[in-house]
């Protein structure tokens, strides 16, 4: 089989139509050249240069080589400026999971700063709830997930990302609605409550859970809930009122306003990203660092 620089000879050659000129061209001289082309001519077969006096021509059979050979080298240097990029994480594959509600406040930012800062990274995005994408970091299926902790400690690291606040969800209509009323906590005691599914948001149920029972309030669960836009569709249909982090406001339903609650304080709603402890994939640390980077400028 011919060899590549055997290829790069035939091109000097073939460009210059001149071995002299051809040998300089590649820091050489000329009898190894000839040489080559010698070798590539046995190997293929064929006669790539018609030889009279001290001109030369390329054949037919040389003129069809020449596009090939300029191909083939092409994609050689390519290839060899595609793998140093390896090391680096400039190029590769991560798969990123997230959970539905991250993706109306975090998702968004991530998704571009990689596209900008790391273009030769090919992102595979994959929706989850957080118990789910635990189960695929350890199994590899995926590289790096935007999770709800706990994370547990077996396998997997992780770094907080974002804080956010509850709001409350109140129906148009509904008294609590009015300009003039700030809701308070305890105005959810008793009430028509639409509440995060115990199995399926387990993160959001616990929260709220631990909030009514700060409060001393017990609301009445009418509906058990995983995704936000669902528990805002159910509120906006008058079937009761809902906790939502702030990244809600990124829907924009109407029929649904949203007003921060006196009695929960703070931002209890935090997000994660977790991976896994021994994967040494220079593309994941790369966008894990990444994320982390936006995450200490707010996202922004």
């Amino acid at each position: 089989m011919f060899t590549l620089s055997q290829l790069e000879s035939f091109v000097a050659v073939a460009e210059t139509l001149h071995y002299g000129r051809a040998a300089e061209r590649l820091s050489m001289t000329q009898p190894p050249l000839s040489r080559r082309i010698q070798l590539l001519e046995r190997e293929l077969d064929v006669e790539l240069f018609d030889r009279v006096g001290r001109s030369v021509r390329l054949t037919a059979a040389g003129r069809a080589f020449l596009s090939d050979a300029r191909r083939i080298l092409g994609l050689s240097e390519q290839a060899a400026l595609s793998v140093r990029r390896v090391p680096a994480g400039e190029i590769g594959t991560v798969a990123l999971g997230f959970t539905a509600s991250s993706a109306h406040s975090v998702l968004d930012a991530i998704v571009g700063g990689i596209h900008t800062r790391l273009p030769g990274v090919d992102l595979v995005l994959r929706e989850r709830v957080s118990g789910r994408q635990m189960e695929e970091l350890h199994s590899g299926e995926l590289d790096l997930g935007l999770v709800r902790p706990p994370v547990p400690g077996t396998g997997l690291e992780h770094r907080p990302l974002h804080r956010e606040a509850l709001l409350a969800a109140i129906p148009a209509g509904h008294p609590l609605a009015a300009p003039d009323r700030v809701p308070h906590v305890r105005d959810l005691d008793g009430e028509p409550f639409v509440m995060y599914s115990p199995a399926e948001a387990r993160y959001f149920y616990e929260v709220l859970v631990g909030v009514f029972r700060s409060a001393g309030i017990a609301p009445w669960y009418v509906h058990h809930l995983s995704q936000v836009h669902t528990i805002l569709a159910l509120v906006r249909a008058g079937l009761g009122l809902a906790l939502v982090p702030r990244a809600a406001e990124e829907l924009g339903l109407d029929g649904v306003v949203l007003r921060p609650v006196v009695g929960v304080e703070g931002e209890p709603v935090e997000l994660v990203a977790a991976w896994r402890a021994n994967d040494d994939s220079p593309a994941l640390h790369a966008v894990r660092d990444l994320v982390i980077d936006l995450a200490g400028r707010g996202f922004s």
